[in-house]
């Protein structure tokens, strides 16, 4: 009788536990949710302060945002914590912390502008059927790197590895308007004094390489037509590293009869809108005067 009492005691007490269990799972879900959102609006407050230049007041980050002051400095607090965020004591503003930093270090160090122009060169295929290249600067001149053709390619004696000039062609017109290089210059003049007469009398007579680097400038592209080769125009913009350093140029190039050379046009607001996207993945941002 003894032992019958005890085991109907104990039944009773497993039937009321395993409520409990199933109240302490139920919450798991909210909980996960609520820590991804936290999680986004601590990433967003570190990217506004990014945005903002990597230092900013509270109330500029938390306008930045979109989110209450007391809101953003908690999640600062939390930032600071991790090295992601400093304060500066004199000016109470927040800068990005030496994790962010080296986060960012991290991120450069991987930032190759050949690959990251390499979608942007099959967009330009795909969209506009032009034929499309990537060119960095070498030893030589302008150097081709990627390469690509659409279905119906233009016939033209250029392929990767391909120096191009730089007062003839629109990539090299871009890296001799945009780098401020004197080996640069000087295969400029060099190009310019071995010229045909024909070639020389297309570019300013008092002036000719500066008159084109000032045309680069105010343009930010190049375009040719019939110049490097008869028969094709080509229209090219400049890609920029984090340092605002020129670094590379995407080019477009196609049959003058049928290809709008025009930086206005819409193979140059193409070419320009890639180059600028891909400069932006470089991790540049234009300045605004």
């Amino acid at each position: 009788m003894a032992t019958k009492s005890t085991e109907s005691t104990k039944a009773p007490k497993a039937t009321r536990q395993q409520p409990d269990a199933t109240a302490t799972a139920t919450p798991a879900p909210r909980e996960r949710r609520q820590r991804v959102q936290s999680a986004q609006t601590g990433m967003a407050v570190l990217k506004g302060l990014a945005r903002l230049g990597g230092r900013a007041s509270l109330s500029g980050l938390a306008a930045c945002v979109g989110e209450s002051p007391a809101k953003v400095h908690r999640y600062l607090v939390s930032l600071i914590e991790e090295g992601l965020v400093a304060q500066d004591t004199a000016t109470q503003q927040y800068l990005l912390g030496a994790e962010a930093m080296m986060i960012g270090v991290a991120a450069m160090r991987q930032a190759d502008p050949v690959r990251i122009a390499e979608p942007a060169l099959v967009r330009l295929r795909e969209a506009l059927e032009v034929t499309s290249f990537v060119a960095v600067m070498g030893n030589k001149g302008p150097t081709i790197i990627r390469f690509e053709e659409p279905g119906l390619p233009v016939t033209v004696n250029v392929r990767v590895g391909s120096v191009m000039s730089l007062l003839w062609s629109s990539t090299g017109r871009v890296f001799l308007g945009l780098l401020d290089d004197t080996r640069v210059l000087a295969q400029a003049e060099e190009e310019l004094v071995h010229a045909d007469a024909s070639l020389r009398a297309q570019l300013n007579g008092h002036d000719p390489i500066g008159a084109l680097r000032r045309d680069v400038q105010a343009a930010h592209c190049a375009s040719v037509r019939d110049t490097n080769l008869k028969g094709i125009s080509a229209v090219s913009a400049p890609l920029f590293d984090h340092t605002g350093k020129l670094c590379a140029a995407i080019t477009a190039l196609g049959a003058t009869g049928g290809f709008d050379a025009a930086p206005d046009g819409p193979i140059g607001r193409a070419v320009r809108r890639e180059a600028e996207a891909s400069s932006a993945l470089l991790g540049y941002v234009a300045r605004r005067d």
